[in-house]
C-alpha cells in the first residue's frame, strides 16, 4: 500500500510539473475603448521548446455583464524550435484585435484560452469599458485670462464713474463758473453790456454841494441886486433857492 501511494503521488507531481511549464498571461487587466474603435485582446503564451508544447490552439471569447459567453476568434499554432533552444522556455505574444465596437453594450471581459493535447490554460481576462465619447482635455488658461480681463475692465469703469461723480458733487460752483465763462466768451463784443460807472463817495457829494453854496454867496455879495428871471414860467426850485439866498444875505 505504501509503495502504491508513492507511485500515485509521483504521477500527480509529474503532471503538476508538466502543467506548470505552460502559462497564459493577459496584461493590462483594464482597457477603455471608444466606439468605432477596435479592442486589442492581449494573450501571452509561455511554454517550453518541446515537441509536446509547440502545438496548441488559441481561443478568444467575450463574457458580457450578464455572464453570456460569445466566441470571437480562434487560431492554431505550430511553433518551430530554434536550434540550440531545446527545453528552453519561450514567451510569445498572440494579441488579437477585434472589429470596431458599435455599442456600449460591448463592455465586458475578454479572455484568451490556450489548449494543448492534455493541458488547458486560460488567462485572467481583460475588462474593456466601451465609451461613447473620449476624454476631452479642457484648457482653463483662456477661461482664467478672459475672467481676469473682464474683472479688470469692470473695476476700471467703476473707478472712473466714481471719480466723475465725486468731482461733480464737490465742485459744482467751479462747473457753473466755467459754463458762464464759456457763455461770455461765445457772445459777440456788441452784446456785452458796458460796466456801470463807479459811484462817487458820500463825502465827495457833500463837498460839491458846499462849494456850490459858497460860490453862490460870493456871487450875491458882488451883485446885491437880485437876478431877474426871464419872462415866462419860473421853476419852483429856482424861486425857493433865491428866497433862501435873500434870507442868508440879510442875516450876514
Amino acid at each position: 500500500m505504501a509503495s502504491n501511494l508513492k507511485i500515485i503521488f509521483l504521477f500527480l507531481w509529474l503532471l503538476q510539473c508538466e502543467g506548470g511549464n505552460v502559462d497564459v498571461q493577459q496584461k493590462p487587466p483594464i482597457q477603455v475603448a471608444l466606439l468605432k474603435e477596435g479592442v486589442s485582446i492581449p494573450c501571452k503564451v509561455i511554454f517550453p521548446y518541446m515537441p509536446k508544447y509547440t502545438k496548441f490552439s488559441i481561443f478568444y471569447y467575450w463574457i458580457n455583464s450578464l455572464g453570456q459567453k460569445t466566441p470571437i476568434y480562434s487560431r492554431s499554432e505550430n511553433v518551430d524550435i530554434p536550434s540550440g533552444s531545446e527545453n528552453k522556455t519561450a514567451t510569445i505574444s498572440y494579441d488579437h484585435s477585434t472589429i470596431p465596437l458599435e455599442k456600449t453594450s460591448y463592455t465586458g471581459t475578454y479572455y484568451c484560452e490556450v489548449k494543448w493535447n492534455d493541458i488547458q490554460k486560460m488567462g485572467k481576462g481583460v475588462f474593456v469599458l466601451a465609451r461613447g465619447t473620449g476624454y476631452m482635455e479642457t484648457s482653463y488658461g483662456w477661461e482664467i485670462l478672459i475672467t481676469l480681463t473682464t474683472l479688470l475692465a469692470a473695476l476700471s469703469i467703476t473707478a472712473t464713474a466714481l471719480l466723475l461723480w465725486k468731482r461733480k458733487v464737490l465742485c459744482p460752483r467751479r462747473n457753473q463758473l466755467n459754463i458762464l465763462t464759456q457763455k461770455v466768451e461765445t457772445q459777440p463784443p456788441s452784446a456785452i453790456p458796458p460796466p456801470p460807472p463807479p459811484l462817487p463817495p458820500v463825502y465827495d457829494c457833500l463837498d460839491l454841494q458846499q462849494v456850490d453854496v459858497y460860490s453862490i454867496l460870493e456871487n450875491t455879495t458882488n451883485n446885491p441886486s437880485p437876478r431877474k428871471s426871464s419872462p415866462g414860467k419860473t421853476p419852483k426850485k429856482q424861486a425857493n433857492l433865491e428866497e433862501s439866498f435873500d434870507t442868508l444875505y440879510e442875516n450876514i
